[in-house]
């Protein structure tokens, strides 16, 4: 059941109309309500990272958790990094745990450190629906983050519904069609046709306008 990009273009052209214009580059957001889910079940457990086919033009912050040349590599891209050391150092320190958890959109931790990420970042992650993703220590960083930088959590929380930034407002339409299609297909192909309800896509500090299924 793919969506028809005519009636995703009206809907994203009212939706960028929608509401007065805020002082800051708003987000382009797409909402999937879903039906006939048991939240409690293991189909509640979605999640799945979406690349979208065109990066926002608002870029996340990314923060990498590593050390030895990864994390040398990361610094000469000006990232965000922590160390091992710097890591260590945070345990028991709630402040220092939640400045990670509100300021890094994405965490890319070196394998090996995995488990001490969970440990000592996990509380300050977790309620706040951040996830650390697992990277090698011999990866391409620059590749990684250049994914990353166009890559979207598509993902049931605590209600039946996806939702997720798709791009912003002062994208191109055709890119946010693109976009719009990729998060949708990845829900469809996962969840099932019959169990979405409604799709609607709005501006941050905007109103939801519905993109009618066909």
């Amino acid at each position: 059941m793919p969506l028809d990009n005519e009636i995703i273009k009206g809907a994203v052209d009212k939706a960028k109309t929608l509401g007065r214009q805020r002082k800051f580059k708003q987000s382009i957001e797409l909402i999937i309500a879903l039906k006939d889910i048991n939240m409690k079940s293991n189909e509640a457990k979605f999640r799945e990272v979406v690349y979208l086919p065109h990066s926002p033009t608002k870029e996340p912050n990314i923060c990498i958790v590593a050390s030895g040349d990864l994390l040398l590599e990361a610094k000469k891209l000006g990232l965000r990094t922590i160390s091992r050391e710097e890591l260590n150092a945070m345990k028991g320190n709630k402040k220092a745990t939640r400045a990670v958890g509100n300021s890094c959109d994405w965490i890319l931790v070196s394998s090996d450190l995995m488990g001490l990420v969970g440990s000592i970042l996990g509380p300050a992650l977790g309620p706040r629906g951040k996830v650390p993703i697992a990277i090698s220590p011999k990866s391409n960083i620059t590749d990684i983050v250049n994914n990353y930088k166009r890559a979207v959590w598509a993902r049931l929380r605590n209600e039946p519904q996806v939702q997720c930034r798709v791009g912003t407002e002062d994208m191109k339409n055709e890119d946010l069609i693109e976009n719009i299609n990729a998060v949708f297909n990845t829900v469809e192909s996962k969840i099932g046709a019959a169990k979405i309800a409604k799709v609607y896509v709005k501006k941050t500090m905007g109103v939801p306008v519905e993109i009618a299924l066909r």
